[in-house]
């Protein structure tokens, strides 16, 4: 999938760990866990916007498109 997710950058510049943004977001760390590994399949913005308020990001620090490669990558 081209989209990438780096809650896991943020979540090291601010110290924080995944039970604490889930505490702090209202989700489950299983959720949570399956949004930062990319296996998500959809976010609510209801969650990005909490993910960005407790991280004090933008949904820009927490995900990015990358191209797909052509080679069937």
């Amino acid at each position: 999938m081209p989209i990438t997710v780096d809650i896991d950058v943020m979540l090291a510049r601010r110290k924080m760990s995944v039970g604490e943004l889930a505490d702090r977001v209202g989700i489950t760390p299983a959720n949570l866990a399956v949004l930062k590994n990319g296996r998500a399949k959809a976010v609510r913005f209801a969650t990005l916007a909490a993910l960005c308020e407790v991280l004090e990001c933008q949904p820009g620090d927490l995900l990015r498109w990358e191209a797909e490669d052509p080679g069937g990558g």
